[in-house]
């Protein structure tokens, strides 16, 4: 694992998984009410996104997405007076953010491209440029970009749909587990799918560029 990788996703670990999985057995172990309990422990993402915004000084739209998740969480849980229906409530979300992702297939540039440019560039003026400079200048990333949404989209949808199922089978506390861990399998897959396919869209492209030189489009797609 890379030092920016652990980087961009150890916190979100710590904050999203294991923090909210400890916090949870502590407080319910010492009599807190499991409706409580859940109330108190999406407080733990909620750290993360405002000690990201202390420290780079700046939001984007990776964090607005989870702050919007998590303001809509806390809304729910005092409107819901069931556990179950918190579940159901989180993976309605995910089914929600689903339809989003492929929804956005409609605009001018689907959401996996401003996910890609979080995290594939630095984050300055000029990779960013870059970055938007690849998906007016090539077809190919253009596809790779809505393709990718497409899988995105819809696996989530089925992530969705397993979680609800879940819901109504197995108890609250290994719910807890399942919600923490189960996203995280899902990203897990779905980001070693979006690496291979950006490794093989960069492929293609240097593959044309060496057949043609002088008609390749410049640059490469990730």
């Amino acid at each position: 694992m890379s030092r920016s990788t652990l980087l961009n996703w150890g916190p979100t670990i710590v904050f999203s998984v294991v923090l909210p999985w400890v916090t949870y057995g502590v407080l319910t172990d010492h009599g807190v009410e499991s409706l409580t309990a859940l109330f108190l422990i999406a407080l733990w993402p909620l750290v993360e996104v405002a000690l990201y915004f202390a420290i780079r000084r700046r939001v984007d739209e990776f964090s607005v997405m989870i702050l919007v998740v998590l303001l809509l969480g806390a809304l729910s849980a005092l409107v819901f007076h069931s556990e179950r229906m918190v579940f159901v409530k989180d993976s309605a979300l995910t089914g929600l953010l689903g339809l989003a992702f492929l929804l956005s297939l409609f605009t001018a540039r689907p959401v996996m491209f401003h996910f890609g440019r979080k995290f594939a560039t630095d984050g300055t003026p000029e990779g960013i440029a870059r970055w938007n400079g690849f998906y007016e200048t090539l077809p190919g990333f253009r596809r790779t970009q809505r393709r990718l949404t497409v899988v995105w989209g819809v696996a989530f949808l089925v992530e969705a749909a397993v979680r609800i199922a879940l819901t109504f089978v197995l108890d609250t506390a290994t719910m807890v587990g399942v919600t923490g861990i189960l996203p995280f399998v899902v990203l897990a897959g779905l980001m070693a799918f979006t690496i291979r396919t950006g490794r093989r869209s960069r492929a293609r492209t240097a593959a044309a560029q060496q057949t043609a030189p002088a008609t390749a489009e410049p640059g490469t797609a990730a």
